[in-house]
């Protein structure tokens, strides 16, 4: 894994902060800036229980409170988020916010398949 959002002087990386395991996962992610309504399209590239890693070319900025729809085969996981680190031109790190139990079953669900 990368040391995504990592500048030197910063701290650790945020792989070094993590308290969960992160995946490595390739699905689609539609993201939704609900207070412009601006609609973007990604990749997913690692997700997490509390978060995951968007390859976006066109990125938002720290703090932006959006919505994603995670679709793969085995279905779609849908939650609300925040961004929390940018790499301009690559992508973005996104902690998930309240998630609905019942999305949250399907994520567990990937996280085991992923794990295997």
């Amino acid at each position: 894994m990368s040391n995504f959002g990592y500048k030197p002087g910063s701290g650790p990386p945020y792989r070094e902060k993590r308290s969960v395991p992160r995946y490595s996962l390739i699905a689609t992610v539609d993201i939704v800036e609900p207070v412009s309504d601006m609609h973007l399209s990604g990749r997913v590239s690692e997700i997490s229980r509390k978060g995951c890693y968007l390859d976006i070319l066109n990125t938002l900025p720290v703090g932006t409170k959006i919505h994603l729809t995670v679709s793969r085969d085995q279905g779609t996981f849908a939650t609300p988020g925040r961004i929390i680190y940018v790499q301009e031109g690559m992508g973005m790190g996104v902690a998930f916010g309240e998630t609905a139990a019942d999305q949250l079953q399907v994520l567990d669900l990937w996280l085991i398949e992923l794990q295997g």
